[in-house]
């Protein structure tokens, strides 16, 4: 895989992996477009890096993506990568939470649908072009899901599926599905309390990317390599693990 020289989008661009990665692919020569929810972070992430570009976008509402692709299409008709890393989390106890519903219904339409929708809507797009890519960012919960998390593991698990479904069905494509299935990353995921195990931004970033050159598929980071083959052995020791962290 080429990274250099791609006009690439980046979903949740303006913070965590996703800023690290604007960051990284911008200094390697590619032009970079992200989204994200927060106009103020948008625009502290342009002040960082000044050759981004940056739209405002609530992925959980079908209309702002419809908008933001069409925004796409029209201003950078030569897009060929497509990242989708944007995600959110609600820490919940399903049985005491009585926000739980409303809280599952945009967590699945952010870290779910979303990414469904918008490669149905960018897949056009990308293909017109050279080298085109759609990378999706998942994580290691999807083989062993952590009780605090209910509704983003059963999002990342159904994603984790949709990317297998997507490989097998586009034997005659011309697009190439990455899937980037991330550990315990240091980020604002975990609201300033990160696990000790957590790895750095920047290294995650550098695995994933040296991993893309050589045209890995499937991309386990860090402790997800262990976790794979673990949850395969001894599923129940996996997750007892996983909960213990």
């Amino acid at each position: 895989m080429k990274l250099k020289g791609n006009t690439i989008v980046i979903t949740g661009g303006s913070s965590g992996i996703g800023l690290e990665l604007s960051k990284v692919l911008t200094e390697r020569e590619n032009q970079v477009i992200i989204c994200g929810r927060s106009s103020e972070k948008l625009e502290r992430a342009k002040q960082m890096v000044s050759s981004l570009h940056i739209f405002r976008c609530d992925l959980s509402q079908a209309l702002e993506r419809t908008k933001f692709s069409e925004w796409v299409e029209k201003n950078y008709p030569q897009c060929n990568i497509l990242i989708n890393n944007a995600a959110m989390v609600h820490k919940a106890n399903f049985f005491s939470d009585s926000e739980i519903v409303a809280k599952a219904e945009l967590e699945t339409q952010t870290n779910f649908i979303a990414p469904v929708a918008l490669t149905k809507q960018f897949f056009p797009l990308l293909k017109k072009n050279e080298n085109p890519k759609i990378i999706y960012i998942t994580t290691g919960l999807v083989y062993a899901p952590k009780a605090a998390y209910p509704i983003y593991c059963a999002t990342k698990a159904a994603l984790h599926s949709f990317i297998q479904t997507l490989r097998m069905q586009a034997t005659e494509q011309p697009i190439d599905f990455h899937e980037v299935l991330m550990p315990a990353v240091d980020t604002p995921f975990h609201n300033g309390n990160p696990p000790k195990l957590a790895i750095s931004t920047q290294k995650a970033v550098e695995e994933m990317l040296n991993k893309l050159e050589k045209g890995a598929k499937e991309i386990k980071i860090g402790g997800v390599k262990i976790l794979h083959p673990l949850s395969r052995v001894a599923p129940n020791f996996a997750i007892k693990k996983v909960n213990s962290l």
